[in-house]
């Protein structure tokens, strides 16, 4: 395809071998087939975060509930997104799941309200209130997506997101040891169960079928579970206990504000976005829609939107904040089966899911190091997708300084965070945040810091949607293995590449 043909609007033609096109009905037996393969290559993604807060915050006896209700939101989100009701969903196959983007905002807000002695039950009427609240800026954000193109540039996402994977690799690190508090943290078998789980990943994606990469990080867990049982790290005796449904109940826990962890929430509410439209870019491509035009950019402000009202309704039945997926593209280009009724499907397998607590209860049991193994690379390849943003922006010596700066105090604050003890209190909160200090630091800094003129970013400012966003379509909720490594990523970067003025 040339650059005129893609500027025309056209529909791209990345794939010619779709079996189900966009609007076509595929009768139950392949739809539920089709379904199911969507599920399995999120599913790790969807619950992962569930897990690390719960286990990170001391939640314990809520995660199986907590994780229920994740499959349940992600159910209603997707169902949203591929209906599209009024002026809310894409309308393209899009799966709903947590996000990985908010894990590090999230942790310090729950280590806020748990400092000052706050119970679970505080800890989660906090984060679920203040997400509640916080989504409405990314509903905000979706109606001026392209005013706020020149504040919101590759070279600030490209260090926010890179902050988000590098600040949280000590999570990862510390549930490969054991777990924080394990009486046997840092023991032998702990990191032969992580170093198997990392090698089973490893090995899969050296393979060339995309159904093996797709499915490569939940056949490493289930491998490193069932040998995990083997060495008796796995107890199955608190499953009795669990009720038979999970009934969602609004603000279960309750529901509380706070100023100091809103702010960080609200920060990484703006940058998720540009992640959605380059998930949403990627997903017309791959469905043969158009990728310019008024129905594409309809599209990208209806998907973003929905993203932002899906996090309000996660909130509000007991969930993280939702994104779009973008695992589920390699999956489409694998099936060949773009239809967004089988979206529907999908949305009916994971509120299936979601209403039983066994299924949460059974992933709740999984050993820290399993667990781990799989989030080391799953943060790793975070800050890689942030490092490929800034590569792709232009390194030079403008955008350079920016990210040097906002860098080192995010990552500073995180490793010394007694550097602000002087601060007042509220002060110290806020900017003890590697997210917010980075996010406010690369935001400030790129617009008071003048451009000269042979320091242009690589991307022009009229084509951040469409150009910067679209060729950065790793997400941040879990490696995207078929992307990353399949042959439809050339491809799809190249096609979108081609539209770029610069």
């Amino acid at each position: 395809m040339t650059a005129t043909e893609t500027r025309s609007g056209s529909a791209p033609q990345a794939n010619q071998e779709l079996i189900y096109q966009l609007d076509d009905r595929p009768a139950p037996l392949p739809a539920t087939f089709a379904a199911l393969q969507h599920v399995l290559a999120s599913f790790v993604g969807i619950i992962t975060p569930t897990l690390i807060i719960g286990s990170a915050l001391g939640l314990g006896a809520y995660v199986p509930y907590l994780v229920s209700m994740a499959l349940f939101v992600s159910g209603l989100g997707t169902f949203v997104q591929a209906k599209r009701i009024g002026p809310i969903g894409s309308g393209l196959l899009c799966l709903q799941g947590t996000s990985f983007g908010f894990l590090s905002a999230i942790l310090s807000a729950g280590f806020i309200v748990k400092g000052r002695g706050g119970s679970p039950e505080d800890i989660l009427a906090t984060l679920f209130g203040v997400s509640f609240c916080a989504a409405f800026v990314e509903i905000a954000f979706s109606q001026c997506i392209n005013k706020l193109r020149r504040v919101i540039t590759p070279v600030v996402t490209g260090t926010i997101i890179c902050l988000m994977g590098l600040s949280l690799i000590k999570v990862a690190m510390t549930d490969i040891a054991g777990g924080y508090g394990a009486a046997d943290l840092g023991a032998l078998p702990n990191l032969a169960l992580a170093g198997l789980v990392i090698g089973i990943i490893v090995v899969l994606n050296r393979f060339k079928w995309p159904v093996l990469r797709l499915s490569a990080v939940i056949v490493a867990l289930t491998i490193g579970y069932l040998v995990a049982w083997a060495m008796g790290k796995v107890d199955f005796s608190g499953l009795a206990e669990l009720p038979l449904l999970s009934v969602p109940q609004p603000f279960k826990f309750g529901f509380a504000f706070d100023w100091m962890a809103f702010i960080p929430i609200a920060v990484i509410f703006l940058i998720t976005p540009l992640e959605t439209a380059g998930d949403l870019t990627a997903n017309s491509m791959i469905s043969r829609q158009p990728v310019r035009g008024p129905l594409y950019m309809r599209r990208i402000r209806s998907g973003i939107l929905a993203d932002g009202c899906s996090s309000a309704v996660a909130a509000v039945f007991n969930s993280l904040p939702m994104t779009t997926f973008s695992q589920n593209n390699g999956v489409i280009q694998l099936t060949g089966v773009a239809s967004r009724h089988v979206g529907f499907y999908i949305a009916g397998i994971l509120i299936l899911l979601g209403l039983f607590p066994a299924v949460g209860g059974v992933l709740q049991m999984m050993p820290k190091p399993v667990l781990g193994g799989a989030t080391l690379i799953m943060f790793g390849t975070v800050a890689i997708a942030g490092i490929k943003i800034l590569a792709e922006a232009g390194l030079h010596r403008r955008n350079m300084l920016i990210v040097a700066i906002s860098l080192g105090l995010g990552l500073g604050v995180a490793s010394v965070p007694e550097a602000l003890s002087a601060m007042p209190e509220v002060l110290k909160n806020i900017f003890g945040s590697p997210i917010t200090i980075g996010a406010f630091s690369a935001i400030l800094l790129n617009l008071f810091l003048p451009r000269e003129p042979d320091e242009q970013d690589a991307f022009g400012p009229d084509e951040l949607i469409e150009d910067a966003v679209g060729t950065n379509t790793l997400a941040v909720n879990i490696p995207d293995y078929s992307r990353r490594h399949g042959e439809h990523c050339d491809v799809v970067s190249r096609q979108i590449r081609a539209q770029s003025p610069g």
